[in-house]
């Protein structure tokens, strides 16, 4: 099972988004506090649907617990600051994708503990700033699920 982690995310809709894509493929969604929004908004949930019963939603007061929780799980790091694509990696079926807040992505303390090769990156337009959150999370997702031959999916 993929693990998605939202590291400190700001809007719930697009959290509500990523409920209904882990869902749909299989995967673990972990919410690294605080969150920008409470956790029984309204968007959230209308955004997530019914899918909240599917998914597990673990919450941890920080990236260290997390960390301290999953040590067995590869944490890849998401940001436009990587080197590597995200493509261009093979995904492993415990893998942890770390993804940032939308407004400011991940905080450079947590990039500099990152080793550069599992810092990766969107390929973009050079004048593009970033892709949507729950848009990135769809595209990485899909590729790694892709890669493990869409296990669990019909």
């Amino acid at each position: 099972m993929l693990h998605i982690v939202l590291c400190e995310p700001e809007i719930p809709a697009n959290t509500g988004n990523i409920i209904r894509l882990c869902a749909n493929t299989g995967a673990a969604l972990h919410l690294i506090h605080p969150l920008g929004f409470l956790w029984d908004n309204a968007k959230l949930r209308r955004a997530g649907l019914d899918y909240y019963e599917w998914v597990g939603v673990q919450h941890y007061t920080s990236l260290q617990a997390f960390c301290d929780a999953t040590a067995s799980t590869r944490l890849l790091a998401f940001s436009t600051k990587g080197k590597r694509s995200y493509h261009d990696i093979a995904y492993q079926p415990w893998d942890a994708l770390l993804f940032g807040q939308e407004s400011a992505g991940l905080p450079a303390h947590i990039l500099h503990s990152f080793p550069p090769e599992d810092i990766l990156r969107i390929p973009m337009q050079p004048v593009s700033r970033s892709v949507n959150l729950s848009n990135a999370v769809a595209i990485v997702l899909y590729e790694a699920w892709r890669q493990l031959g869409f296990v669990g999916g019909r």
